[in-house]
């Protein structure tokens, strides 16, 4: 399939990286409101809020870095050689604008965004914001059916509630997803896991459930290839979301995040289990937690960046 160029990014041939407004990978911006929004199968996404950050806020400045970043991003992968801009219509479909003040209403607007994302069946890859921006994107895709998903994370974000009864951080999305109905939780699969920890009720409660954790140890033990193998036999063929925290990789390679855990993968192998997820059924992707005051030099920024071009080559592969 060969796309109409109106939806192509701007070439770095044409035009330098530095110059020009700055959107996802430098592909043209297309709002909800746009005249060709319905022709897109690919909708990129930013999310900035961070209201449910419980420490080291900052993710609400992470899209706008991203997408500055991003405009480093070429046309072709380059191990499998897709040019995923000829594959599917793409765009930048802008913000949805939060309520920083309030967190149910900025849930709200975020799902509502994304219904008509669905009701487009234009697929999202999302660039967040704190982890917390997960739960309303699922309440939009899994309104439907359950998902199965494959969660890179050094945390595991299935607590069921901070300061003695505040259901809605980014440490409780998947546990309020789980309770909703949006996931099947003996199709999740939680990858890298690892830190010191309050407790084990969260572990307990992913027994319980049937959610598979895979802990960085063991994955570091039977190496990335047999893990992402095991991942994929879990979600199988059904549809999947894929959430990828930053904070999956080791600090010294991503220190731009709230809540970094040392012991992490590098780079490589950050973009590695990305290549890993092709022929999926991905109905949705999210990369969160890059926090630009924490991000010096904008490494993590460009790593986020490239890891979302691998996110949207592996929706599309």
């Amino acid at each position: 399939m060969t796309t109409d160029p109106f939806f192509h990014p701007v070439s770095g041939f044409d035009l330098p990286r530095f110059a020009g407004v700055p959107t996802f990978m430098r592909l043209p911006h297309i709002p909800p409101e746009h005249p060709r929004f319905a022709e897109l199968q690919i909708g990129l996404v930013g999310v900035p809020w961070d209201s449910g950050t419980t420490n080291r806020p900052g993710p609400r400045h992470g899209p706008r870095q991203l997408r500055d970043a991003s405009t480093m991003i070429r046309a072709q992968h380059p191990v499998s050689g897709l040019r995923p801009f000829e594959t599917a219509n793409c765009a930048d479909l802008g913000d949805v604008g939060p309520n920083p003040a309030d967190i149910p209403d900025s849930m709200d607007r975020i799902t509502a965004f994304y219904e008509r994302l669905v009701g487009a069946g234009i697929r999202p890859l999302t660039a967040g914001g704190d982890h917390l921006t997960s739960l309303p994107v699922l309440r939009a895709l899994a309104r439907e059916r359950p998902l199965g998903m494959v969660h890179f994370d050094s945390h595991t974000d299935l607590y069921h509630a901070y300061f003695g009864g505040t259901m809605y951080t980014h440490g409780t999305p998947f546990r309020r997803a789980v309770e909703e109905g949006l996931l099947d939780p003996k199709r999740v699969v939680q990858i890298g896991i690892r830190g010191t920890m309050y407790d084990a009720e969260d572990r307990d409660f992913a027994a319980s459930a049937g959610i598979r954790i895979i802990p960085i140890e063991e994955c570091m033990e039977r190496g990335w290839a047999e893990v992402m193998a095991e991942a994929r036999r879990i979600v199988g063929t059904g549809p999947t979301y894929v959430s990828y925290d930053i904070d999956f990789v080791d600090p010294t390679f991503a220190p731009g995040t709230g809540t970094p855990e040392v012991g992490g993968p590098n780079s490589f192998e950050a973009l590695q289990v990305c290549r890993a997820l092709s022929g999926l059924d991905i109905v949705g992707a999210d990369l969160v937690e890059v926090s630009p005051p924490f991000d010096a030099s904008g490494g993590t920024a460009f790593l986020g960046a490239s890891i979302l071009f691998e996110l949207l080559c592996a929706m599309l592969d």
